[in-house]
């Protein structure tokens, strides 16, 4: 039916926030597409989008369409490609929002092998740090590290990731080495942004450990806190793997090795669960490389 179609051309629309990049999305000129989008709006008998000269807004009639039109799009794209493809060969463009420092330390590698598995799968990788809106914002799977705050999303638990104290042996012959976490709060700490970053917990064994933590420096990036480390600036809290490197070549030492901090769970996020096979393989791709990272 026609109206299924406009429906389709009306949520890639909302996706892309302009009919420009949605109708060279789909292959066809803007004039069309606007027309076709006002059709709809006809038919049905409500407006859907308020349209500026630099940007389209959804009405409140448009939301809940598009909430209602998405989910349909979404599940006859995916009855399509099981039917024709039976997941064989995913293909397509899949869009990705990553953490920056995860995505280049342990993503980067993972992402070149999938790549050279799935030929047919393109990327559009989002490295910003911006919060990302799975429902209106082009994007297929939003990878986060961190717990989660209470939503509708579907997550996915990936990895997670041990973390441990780090400083320069620089700054460490300067300003001397903590045997016990009660001496941290006499050290410059390097601490990332958030609610309690002046509150560190610490474990050995049973052992628990809450330090109250003072430094010069807080930061909303793990990798600008690994890089002020090794330049002998304080401590840092940082995951394993991140550090490793700089471990390896002595730019950075483990303080305390045998007290480790809270893990950092990570976690794919989507918007459902009926996903296209492109999302799906990816997930469980890094699912099974990264279990127990």
């Amino acid at each position: 039916m026609e109206y299924l179609k406009d429906m389709a051309l009306f949520v890639e629309v909302v996706r892309m926030r302009s009919f420009r990049g949605a109708a060279e999305s789909m292959n066809m000129p803007s004039s069309t597409l606007s027309r076709r989008i006002t059709s709809l709006e006809k038919r049905i008998g409500l407006r859907l989008l308020h349209r500026t000269t630099r940007k389209i807004e959804l009405t409140e009639a448009g939301q809940l369409y598009f909430e209602r039109c998405k989910r349909i799009v979404d599940e006859a794209k995916l009855a399509h490609e099981q039917l024709g493809e039976l997941l064989a060969s995913p293909s397509g463009l899949l869009r990705v929002s990553l953490p920056v420092d995860f995505a280049n330390v342990y993503l980067a590698p993972l992402i070149a092998d999938f790549a050279r598995r799935y030929p047919g799968i393109t990327f559009d990788l989002d490295l910003t740090p911006r919060q990302v809106d799975l429902v209106s914002d082009p994007v297929d799977v939003v990878i986060r590290m961190g717990e989660l705050a209470n939503s509708t999303l579907i997550a996915r638990k990936l990895a997670t990731l041990q973390r441990g104290l780090y400083a320069s042996p620089q700054y460490l012959a300067a300003s001397g080495e903590p045997s016990h976490p009660s001496e941290l709060g006499h050290h410059q700490c390097l601490r990332m942004s958030g609610s309690r970053s002046d509150r560190w917990t610490l474990a050995c064994e049973a052992t628990v450990e809450h330090v109250q933590v003072v430094g010069r420096f807080e930061l909303n990036s793990v990798g600008m806190l690994r890089r002020l480390a090794c330049l002998d600036l304080g401590i840092a809290l940082l995951p394993a793997g991140i550090a490793a490197p700089d471990v390896e070549s002595g730019a950075l030492r483990q303080v305390l090795p045998q007290w480790q901090a809270t893990p950092v769970p990570v976690y794919a996020l989507t918007e459902t669960r009926l996903l296209p096979a492109k999302t799906q393989r990816f997930i469980e791709y890094l699912q099974d490389r990264l279990e127990g990272g």
